[in-house]
């Protein structure tokens, strides 16, 4: 079974998961602190990521994933949207941009509070 690592400023979490699961399935699965304002329908680029090891084994990008990471921040070749992303059978190591902490602490109001008391939220810059 691959193992997701999902790398953070805040916290770096690894989950194994069947073959198949998309990367917002396995960031949920170990409460990583991915976002996703649509509910993970390829209705937004909140939850961008950026796949650092394993991009190969990943699922093809379709035109629709495509489309909507065109309109997210700091889109690099290695971008995807992890609603749209199926794990294929090696690990995979993602880093979780600014835009989706952003949006996973503005879906995540008592987190944010509790990290914002603790001096860790928002990022230093």
């Amino acid at each position: 079974m691959p193992k997701v690592t999902f790398k953070s400023p805040l916290a770096e979490v690894a989950v194994d998961v069947p073959a198949g699961t998309t990367l917002l399935d396995a960031a949920e699965k170990g409460e990583a602190q991915v976002g996703h304002s649509c509910g993970g329908v390829c209705g937004c680029s909140t939850c961008h990521v950026w796949v650092r090891k394993g991009l190969d084994s990943l699922s093809e990008q379709r035109d629709d994933e495509m489309d909507r990471l065109d309109m997210g921040f700091d889109v690099r070749p290695y971008s995807r949207l992890s609603c749209q992303t199926e794990v294929g059978g090696e690990d995979v190591t993602v880093e979780i941009t600014e835009e989706s902490l952003v949006a996973f602490m503005d879906e995540n109001p008592a987190v944010r509070r509790k990290l914002e008391a603790e001096g860790r939220w928002p990022l230093k810059k």
